[in-house]
């Protein structure tokens, strides 16, 4: 008994020391008042108590303000502030500023999260400076449930093993080794400190990466958990419309051109190398997305970009890995942009999108 009783006890000091670091979970809001309720009631249902609820209303015009201010009045744990509309990015930035948790989560407001997750995730802490953890999320699609496991293996990554296996890996893939989304990590605060810099509201492609990437290079500890499918990430079939962009390629160069300054501060080994590629392979998203222009010069649109002498000169002169078949497409058409090309590839990404919406009904 008296053994037991030992054990009991030193359980109860272990979940009091976990507890004991308050965890601000930052949620951006912005017209999700469809999905808003799950997500803050995932929030306060979590089996680990010591946390602090920041609902950043980015300029709502539908009711998500007001439900984030009737949580506000129920919990004392919420707090709600209100913006002008400024993007995700500036959203994020405000919750950071208003955080006072030792530790940092974010949550987009259409997903939500098991109720087990933040006491999950700080069984793995250390109270270290500088430490991530990383969970594993759900794809909650309308007539199923996909389980997604990031690449990297599970482990604790410190040391010459997190530069060499993660950090130097980040840049210049097909796919990520980790997902670099905000969404699915509790991150110590300091990791975001000294990092404001980077930060630019304006970025329309990339902006979860201009926040995590510096703060994985900061990082001193990321633990990858096994298994973990804690995040539920909503798959809203009806809102994911190939829409045209006219302005994707400027927003590739301002994002090329945000991780460039990280890359050089941070000094990344063959960082501007590897960043070449991750260049290369946001072009293909740009080559997509112009192949849905739905003007009659798309072909030359297409052409202007990537015959760009400094496109052009990145995009021959970098050697790529694509394995994919539509990326290898889409490579081709990016060295070898002639007219016939296009054409054919223009009637592929139409029918692939025909088949989706068909799929959809």
């Amino acid at each position: 008994m008296a053994g037991m009783a030992a054990g009991d006890a030193a359980r109860g000091d272990l979940i009091m020391q976990k507890s004991k670091y308050k965890i601000s979970v930052i949620v951006p809001v912005y017209n999700k008042e469809k999905y808003v309720k799950q997500c803050i009631e995932s929030v306060l249902a979590q089996t680990y108590g010591n946390l602090e609820l920041l609902l950043i209303d980015d300029g709502s015009t539908d009711a998500s303000g007001a439900i984030c201010d009737e949580y506000a009045a129920k919990d004392v744990r919420v707090k709600v502030f209100h913006q002008e509309n400024g993007g995700p990015m500036a959203a994020v930035m405000t919750g950071l500023r208003e955080a006072s948790g030792e530790y940092y989560t974010f949550i987009d407001s259409d997903d939500y999260v098991s109720e087990e997750m933040l006491e999950e995730m700080t069984k793995c802490l250390t109270g270290r400076r500088g430490e991530i953890i990383c969970c594993n999320h759900v794809l909650e699609k309308r007539k199923s449930t996909v389980p997604v496991i990031q690449p990297l293996a599970p482990g604790v990554y410190e040391g010459a093993r997190l530069e060499e296996d993660l950090k130097y890996k980040l840049l210049g893939r097909e796919y990520r080794i980790i997902p670099m989304s905000r969404c699915m990590k509790l991150c110590e605060r300091s990791i975001f400190e000294g990092n404001e810099k980077y930060y630019d509201t304006t970025l329309r492609m990339g902006d979860d990466f201009n926040l995590i990437y510096p703060a994985l290079l900061k990082s001193t500890s990321v633990v990858v958990m096994e298994g973990a499918l804690f995040y539920h990430y909503r798959y809203v079939e009806d809102s994911i419309v190939h829409a045209y962009d006219p302005d994707n390629a400027k927003s590739v160069i301002n994002c090329y051109n945000a991780l460039l300054r990280i890359v050089r501060d941070y000094h990344v080994p063959y960082g501007e190398t590897m960043l070449n590629k991750e260049y290369c392979y946001m072009m293909m998203y740009v080559m997509k997305n112009e192949l849905r222009n739905p003007d009659k010069d798309y072909v030359q649109k297409i052409q202007s970009i990537f015959t760009e002498k400094e496109t052009r000169d990145r995009i021959m002169n970098t050697p790529l890995t694509v394995t994919s078949r539509s990326n290898s497409l889409l490579y081709l058409a990016m060295k070898y942009p002639n007219k016939m090309l296009l054409h054919i590839m223009r009637m592929i990404v139409k029918q692939y999108d025909a088949f989706g919406k068909k799929r959809k009904r």
